[in-house]
């Protein structure tokens, strides 16, 4: 059983946000913004190349709650999700990171060569 599923089962604590029937939002324990949410299906999916359009609809409603909950959706927020080794996945379970709470940056790109990677 993976990292999140034992969270959805709740047996790892964490901080939840917001929950529902089909998906659970938490804090991220090594926040990267003042809010840092992760947003995960309740049933395991291993990554976006692998979710249901019908899953994607749901969560979009869900991460736009989360959003207005910890109020930053006006202010504005960043959703992302990482898919495989390369694109930086570390746990094998749909996530989807929340953050907002400030002005973000997007450095770690802004300055890269493209040429350096080939």
């Amino acid at each position: 059983m993976c990292l999140f599923c034992k969270i959805i089962n709740k047996e790892i604590p964490s901080e939840i946000i917001l929950e529902d029937e089909n998906f659970i939002a938490f804090h991220d324990i090594n926040p990267k913004a003042p809010v840092h949410i992760l947003a995960i299906p309740k049933s395991h999916v291993n990554s976006f190349n692998d979710v249901s359009s019908d899953m994607m609809a749901g969560m979009t409603i869900f991460i736009q709650n989360i959003a207005k909950e910890v109020d930053i959706d006006k202010s504005g927020y960043r959703v992302i999700t990482n898919i495989g080794d390369n694109g930086g996945q570390e746990v094998k379970h749909l996530h989807f990171h929340v953050l907002g709470g400030a002005k973000l940056a997007w450095t770690h790109l802004s300055d890269s060569n493209p040429k350096a990677f080939l």
